[in-house]
């Protein structure tokens, strides 16, 4: 995986996202704060830590130990006690996302926007990769934005998901400025066309 980060740098990448899965909250389990940790020896980019962990909260501090840059929870793991996750998230100098999974309306966590620095909106159902994008997450986006608009926040929209060359220009023109697009990337024969091609694309 080190070798992997390496060689996204090397290919222009902007920065790296990780999926943490705990088994609960989602099926499939991956890495902790320790991976998280040594993939910051391989990396001067920025470490974008997806929570899809049970009890976020309980969690927080490991990661921002390990070297996270930005450090993201679901909305559906902790509902009422999310703006009090994202303050602690803040407090310590990290910036803080909030996720909602494709069936999570978007309105739930506009509330909690103002706490946080980006929304990460999932286009696939957490957990397992290789998924087909859901059209219909994009009005999420359009919704988010209307609102960052209508309040004057400067935030980051992201979106995880069956990205590809095909559906990037329609995602950004929702208004998302962060793109993840693991397989995408990977099976590429030319990663930094493909990473360029995402970056560029109107």
């Amino acid at each position: 995986m080190g070798a992997a980060v390496e060689q996204l740098q090397r290919c222009g990448a902007d920065l790296i996202h990780c999926d943490v899965m705990d088994g609960s909250f989602v099926p499939k389990i991956t890495f902790g704060a320790d991976m998280v940790a040594s993939l910051k020896k391989h990396t001067s980019l920025p470490l974008d830590v997806h929570l899809m962990v049970v009890e976020p909260q309980n969690k927080i501090d490991d990661f921002i130990k390990a070297g996270a840059d930005y450090l993201t929870f679901h909305y559906e793991a902790c509902g009422e006690r999310s703006a009090e996750v994202l303050r602690a998230i803040r407090s310590n100098g990290v910036k803080a996302g909030i996720s909602v999974s494709p069936d999570t309306p978007v309105e739930k966590v506009l509330p909690l926007l103002e706490e946080a620095d980006m929304l990460l909106v999932m286009s696939v159902y957490p957990g397992k990769g290789g998924q087909k994008f859901i059209e219909h997450t994009l009005s999420k986006a359009e919704t988010a934005r209307e609102f960052f608009a209508k309040h004057g926040f400067s935030r980051d929209v992201e979106i995880d998901g069956g990205i590809n060359e095909e559906n990037a220009a329609r995602v950004k023109a929702a208004g998302v400025n962060i793109l993840v697009a693991g397989n995408t990337v990977f099976r590429s024969p030319d990663m930094g066309k493909t990473i360029s091609f995402l970056r560029d694309v109107k």
